[in-house]
């Protein structure tokens, strides 16, 4: 006699299928990184990011327009500082009236619904292209925390929702929440990378903002790819510091780091597809090796089956627009 259980049965149509599906993949899910640029009328390529573009802030509001339309819900900004604007004391990245302050204000000025959240980092205003200040080839750990956190401060006071320390320096977290609360910016969040590794996906992104290491590497910050258990200590210790949701930079190659989390820990998480992942999939579809719209789709599936609330991804356009299709 064969099997009572015939797994089949619940695979037998379309109906079906979406009725016993555990995974829910929407709009909501997506946040939409954006680049600013100085200047007027700018709207550059990168070159290595086929399709997505530095912004200058007069053309934001047709931006937007654009994802609330789509959808989207939340942004996450990087400023590409001009090079005469850099040293190595992060002075442009405390700037009230810099490039990222008035990027903050000026979205929420254009919808205050829209959910922003910061880049917290010194290396895109970094003379030597580093998350920190460097003496004698050496990144400083503290001396570089005293500047994040006025550095997330003054996103707070322009207005910004969540604050997002990208530079792996050890207790930034817990310097950061305490700026924010002497200041009276109790519910300013931080989304923070707790788990970034030094992955050789990143090229396209300092491409993007011209942050390339002027010398040696990031490995002295970023963690070393090889390991998985100290991503949840890394974690943990954020959290015990008070990050409010944790990152995991890049998504794809780091599942397993995903879904590790997910069982340790109840803050939400969330997949950061970065630049190169962007890039190869792009290239796959212009070499029509690839159907662009059902790889993604499945991407963006696996980020939440393996235990993700929300994706960082340049695709977020690309995956809104396949949802509003209705066509998974």
């Amino acid at each position: 006699m064969f099997p009572k259980q015939r797994k089949r049965r619940l695979r037998n149509s379309d109906s079906i299928r979406k009725i016993v599906s555990e995974i829910n993949l929407t709009v909501n899910d997506l946040i939409t990184p954006i680049f600013l640029a100085e200047g007027e009328k700018i709207k550059e390529e990168i070159e290595s990011m086929p399709g997505y573009f530095r912004l200058s802030l007069d053309l934001l509001e047709e931006e937007i327009d654009s994802l609330w339309g789509l959808g989207l819900k939340a942004v996450l900004l990087f400023a590409k500082i001009p090079n005469k604007l850099k040293d190595n004391k992060g002075t442009e990245a405390l700037n009230e009236n810099g490039l990222m302050q008035k990027g903050i204000k000026l979205i929420k000025s254009i919808n205050t619904q829209i959910l922003v959240i910061s880049d917290v980092a010194l290396d895109p205003y970094s003379s030597y292209g580093h998350d920190g200040i460097v003496l004698d080839n050496e990144i400083l750990n503290d001396e570089t925390n005293k500047v994040l956190s006025k550095m997330a401060l003054s996103h707070a006071k322009a207005g910004v929702d969540f604050v997002s320390p990208s530079d792996m320096m050890d207790g930034r977290i817990g310097e950061i929440r305490s700026a924010l609360e002497n200041n009276g910016f109790k519910n300013t969040g931080i989304m923070s990378y707790s788990v970034k590794y030094a992955s050789n996906l990143y090229s396209p992104f300092r491409d993007a903002l011209s942050s390339n290491p002027g010398f040696g590497d990031k490995k002295t910050y970023q963690m070393d790819f090889h390991n998985r258990k100290e991503a949840i200590s890394e974690t943990l210790l954020d959290i015990d510091e008070g990050a409010d949701i944790v990152i995991v930079k890049p998504g794809t190659f780091y599942l397993d780091i995903i879904s590790d989390l997910n069982t340790k820990i109840n803050q939400p998480i969330a997949a950061y597809q970065v630049s190169g992942e962007y890039a190869m999939l792009k290239a796959s579809q212009s070499k029509g090796w690839i159907d662009y719209d059902s790889v993604v789709y499945e991407n963006m599936v696996a980020f939440k089956r393996a235990g993700c609330s929300m994706i960082i991804t340049y695709c977020a356009k690309d995956v809104a627009r396949i949802l509003n299709s209705k066509k998974y």
